[in-house]
């Protein structure tokens, strides 16, 4: 388990309610980039004519999922025991 979910985050833990808020907020993100792929994507049969996001929310999510991406891998090698590099 990747202990991902804000209620696996320990009382006792410092900074246990911002991680805690950190982690939703995650969950949030991945919500948010799928519906906007469903939203502006080209799949779901939209034509040709359909027009994409905007060039500074299309980096927005591009980087949030960047982040997203890069911190579940390393979460898995930390509950591993194993150094990030």
């Amino acid at each position: 388990m990747l202990q991902l979910v804000p209620d696996d985050v320990p009382d006792s833990a410092k900074g246990a309610e911002v991680v805690r808020r950190i982690l939703s907020n995650l969950a949030q993100v991945a919500l948010g980039i799928a519906e906007l792929r469903d939203l502006y994507g080209t799949g779901h049969g939209k034509d040709g004519r359909s027009k994409g996001l905007g060039v500074r929310h299309a980096r927005l999510a591009v980087s949030c999922a960047t982040a997203l991406a890069t911190f579940l891998p390393e979460s898995n090698e930390a509950r591993k025991g194993r150094p990030l590099t």
